[in-house]
């Protein structure tokens, strides 16, 4: 018989692939691009005829011998099955692939090592009504991934010692009880959430990450060396194993123990690293969904559309005065960062962000829209400097924010209720555009301190790109190139001086004498009348127009 394991659906075969990743699932053969919703989550028994919903996705929980799975995939495909899973290793021979293809079946590849409890209760959780596609059921709420807490002091309780469970990264994702009788590098992890950059330095160059990444066992680690013997307590030894998912390594458990592990609890702590490693593909899940959900209702608020209101509803914002910051980050002048490296600090950013605003305000909301992260900081509609506020906020989350590449924010107008706040964004994404051009150099700045360089960006954006230079300007630009002169530069300096000779001359270290003759020049090679209000104006914005347009893009 074929057991259901869900209700409604409301995911397809692409989105539980998009949410589960390759750490536990990925594609053997057949389409994984499949739209239609999956109808139902079912587990093969191969006693009974199958009794599918429409689209179904199957778990082949048993299925190894390949001439099995490919007469499962055939009986499947005649009752319009989406997919089945199969343990890993999967073999796509000749026959397999055929088998498919005529089914319409995809076949899966599920992680060694993995619970099929586990992955049925995911796909459960994505495909089932009120599940985490609900976005009124998990847009706020916490976290539904299990606590690694808990697991840690299990861990504990099962090896009689303290334990760490720590990222890829050595951050701290939770610690048991009992941490009392430990070293200086363990209370030092626990009070940083974070192992220090000293000791995991000492662990790169011993090679112990690598000796930890190699074995699929525990690690004995010896103590850490301690060169001026100036630590108290002393560095105690360790036991540590990888956590994987499938290929990938998620973190690791740290064990602090007087010696190697005997066979028993080596054991112990192997399973319990698959028990880890599902609580940690969950919260990854659960944290890509969340990020996810937040983005689409931020993203509908800050449009003036009819479900604007709605979405700031549930995002727990009150239709009350609010300024909308945006966020993005650009690499140092002259260095271009990789696509994946600004992907990964962005979402790192909008994190952070994210909780710096809701420091502030615990209303505040934020999400990355694209490249983009947006926050909503609602602020009181009598505070007069609500603007210089919300620039405050942002210059004090930049300055506490450490990136290797630049981390800008744009801040707009004060919304006085949320059906303004489509005008905010606007205005948030006009000064980040300045930002992101370089002038002035600022990280941080609201639309009215850069109002007149928008509005030139967006001149530029209108004139075509070989119109400008014209008329006078484009000559003096010649007559410089041609003869190696400043004439350009004088121009732009008595322009920016309001005509003032001196101001100007010193501008650019010369006698005024010398100014005046150079200025003299350049309105005789442009044929320029300098007394021409009009004549000036179309000088001045021509001359910024080409400044705007020599600055390198981000």
């Amino acid at each position: 018989m074929l057991v259901p394991m869900t209700g409604l659906p409301r995911a397809s075969l692409g989105r539980v692939l998009e949410e589960l990743g390759t750490t536990l699932l990925h594609v053997v053969c057949g389409d994984a691009a499949l739209g239609q919703d999956i109808g139902g989550v079912v587990i093969h028994d191969p006693l009974d005829e199958p009794e599918l919903p429409a689209n179904a996705l199957v778990l082949g929980v048993g299925l190894h011998d390949p001439a099995d799975v490919e007469r499962v995939v055939t009986r499947l495909g005649r009752h319009g099955a989406a997919a089945l899973v199969v343990r890993a290793p999967v073999v796509a021979d000749e026959r397999l692939v055929a088998a498919a293809a005529r089914a319409g079946v995809t076949v899966l590849a599920f992680a060694r090592g993995a619970s099929w409890t586990h992955l049925a209760g995911m796909l459960r959780e994505l495909t089932s009504e009120g599940g985490r596609l609900d976005p009124d059921a998990h847009a706020s709420g916490p976290i539904r991934s299990g606590d690694l807490f808990a697991v840690a002091n299990a861990i504990a309780a099962l090896l009689d010692a303290p334990v760490t469970i720590e990222d890829r990264n050595s951050r701290l994702l939770a610690f048991s009880s009992r941490q009392e009788d430990t070293d200086t590098s363990r209370v030092r992890t626990i009070l940083g959430r974070q192992v220090p950059e000293q000791y995991t330095r000492i662990l790169e160059e011993r090679g112990v990450f690598q000796a930890i990444y190699r074995s699929d066992r525990p690690v004995f680690v010896a103590p850490l060396p301690d060169p001026g013997g100036t630590l108290q307590p002393p560095a105690l030894p360790r036991t540590a194993i990888a956590v994987r998912a499938g290929d990938e390594i998620l973190g690791t458990i740290w064990v602090i123990v007087p010696g190697p592990l005997g066979e028993e609890r080596s054991q112990a702590l192997y399973e319990a690293s698959k028990l880890v490693a599902m609580h940690m593909v969950w919260q990854r899940a659960d944290a890509d969904m969340e990020r996810r959900l937040r983005a689409e209702l931020l993203g509908t608020a800050l449009e003036s559309g009819p479900g604007s209101l709605e979405a700031a509803r549930r995002l727990g914002l009150k239709d009350e005065p609010a300024v909308v910051l945006a966020l993005t980050v650009v690499g140092p002048a002259g260095e271009s960062p990789l696509p994946a490296q600004l992907a990964a600090e962005r979402r790192r950013l909008a994190d952070a962000f994210a909780m710096h605003l809701s420091a502030v305000h615990p209303r505040a909301a934020a999400a990355l829209v694209g490249d983009v992260a947006y926050g909503i900081l609602p602020l009181p509609q009598n505070r007069q400097d609500a603007e210089e506020r919300a620039v405050l906020v942002a210059t004090e989350f930049l300055a506490r924010v450490g990136s290797r590449l630049r981390p800008l924010v744009g801040v707009g107008r004060l919304a006085g209720d949320g059906s303004a706040l489509a005008r905010s964004r606007s205005g948030a994404d006009r000064a980040l555009r300045v930002l992101r051009s370089g002038v002035g150099g600022r990280q941080a700045a609201r639309l009215d301190d850069v109002h007149v360089d928008a509005l030139l960006l967006e001149l530029a954006d209108l004139v075509p790109r070989g119109d400008v230079p014209s008329g006078a300007i484009a000559r003096i630009v010649a007559y410089d190139k041609e003869h190696q002169t400043s004439l350009v530069e004088t121009l732009g300096a008595w322009l920016d001086a309001f005509g003032d000779v001196s101001v100007a001359a010193a501008a650019m270290f010369v006698h005024p004498n010398t100014f005046r003759y150079r200025l003299r020049r350049a309105a005789e090679v442009g044929r320029l009348d300098l007394s021409s209000p009009d004549a000036r104006l179309s000088a001045m914005l021509q001359l910024r127009l080409m400044s705007i347009r020599s600055a390198p893009d981000d």
